[in-house]
């Protein structure tokens, strides 16, 4: 288990080329909390040391803000932050108590338990920005593709970051209520950084990308499609920081303490400009580009019907194999 603060400087898109001509927003001067909070720093004031496990993407924007200005600290908490090649490598680490907290997305830990994980969710990740249309992913195709909707893709080679995703479970049920087969899509397994390429060079007939590669996808003459995370549901809770339930039941005062810093660094990412100039404390992405990408929502409060209706999609389209999906036992 690491101890010393460590943020880490990595690049969520270092192969990125961008051209964009956005110029820079000041980010205001923060002000973190005074004293350590009680319950989580020891009798003489000691912070508690703990180690979070992420990807280097946008969505996690607002933990490296809180941790770049103190609040984290101003809650007893010592937090180093550890960049993961992949999200299915989190879930072991928090699992083995590698980490004391994870970020990852909902679908993804509803399958891991179903795997046999013992986990929870304790605090929101991020949320879709209600609009399909601008959403801080979405479905693109290349130009002059005849591609114009859902039901076209039928049949079709769609580029997702990973196999049995929210991303696929999304293109599915969008197929699926277009009138197309679902079944049919054929789904390619790829980072997102791959996908331009890939979707440029006629790899694939469309892509789920994220930004910022959905701005570069943008930018090199892609069509959207407009299905996104929003298309599922207007405020789509995307993915959650968890714990195991062990460690969330041996260590409450801990976990109220992170939740307490992340609900006060959610209202410093509010300011979108912060949020934007937060970026660069993880990221090589340009000032240009961080101004040009959408954002997602970040907002404290956990909302149960995105869990259920993501365990109702995986269990539909079969990616546990048989396996039961139990929302309620991923909330806390």
């Amino acid at each position: 288990m690491r101890h010393a603060k460590s943020i880490a400087v990595a690049a969520a898109a270092a192969a990125l080329t961008f051209t964009l001509t956005a110029c820079g927003s000041e980010a205001p001067v923060l002000e973190p909390s005074a004293s350590p909070s009680p319950e989580a720093a020891g009798a003489e004031g000691e912070l508690t040391p703990i180690t979070v496990g992420v990807l280097p993407i946008i969505d996690v924007a607002p933990l490296y803000l809180g941790v770049e200005e103190g609040v984290f600290e101003a809650h007893g908490l010592e937090v180093e932050i550890v960049k993961a090649e992949s999200g299915p490598a989190i879930v072991p680490a928090v699992a083995s108590g590698e980490y004391e907290f994870g970020f990852s997305n909902v679908t993804s830990l509803l399958l891991a338990q179903a795997g046999g994980e013992e986990l929870q969710i304790v605090a929101p990740g991020n949320y879709t920005t209600e609009d399909p249309a601008a959403d801080f992913g979405n479905t693109v195709v290349p130009a002059g593709s005849a591609i114009a909707g859902a039901a076209d893709l039928a049949g079709k080679k769609v580029a997702v970051n990973a196999p049995k995703s929210l991303l696929q479970a999304t293109i599915m049920s969008e197929v699926e209520k277009a009138g197309g087969d679902p079944e049919s899509v054929t789904f390619v397994p790829m980072p997102f950084g791959d996908m331009p390429a890939a979707l440029a060079g006629g790899d694939v007939d469309a892509a789920m990308v994220m930004e910022p590669f959905l701005t570069l996808s943008k930018e090199q003459g892609a069509t959207p499609l407009d299905i996104s995370f929003a298309s599922n549901q207007a405020e789509l809770l995307v993915a959650g920081y968890f714990a195991t339930d062990e460690y969330a039941a041996e260590n409450p005062e801990v976990v109220e303490a992170f939740i307490a810093a992340l609900t006060e660094s959610f209202e410093l990412a509010s300011d979108e400009a912060t949020a934007r100039e937060a970026l660069g404390l993880y990221t090589t992405l340009e000032p240009a580009v961080r101004d040009a990408i959408t954002l997602p929502v970040w907002k404290a409060e956990l909302d149960d019907t995105s869990v259920e209706l993501q365990a109702e999609l995986a269990q539909k389209f079969n990616f546990s194999e048989g396996a039961e999906l139990d929302a309620a036992g991923l909330l806390p």
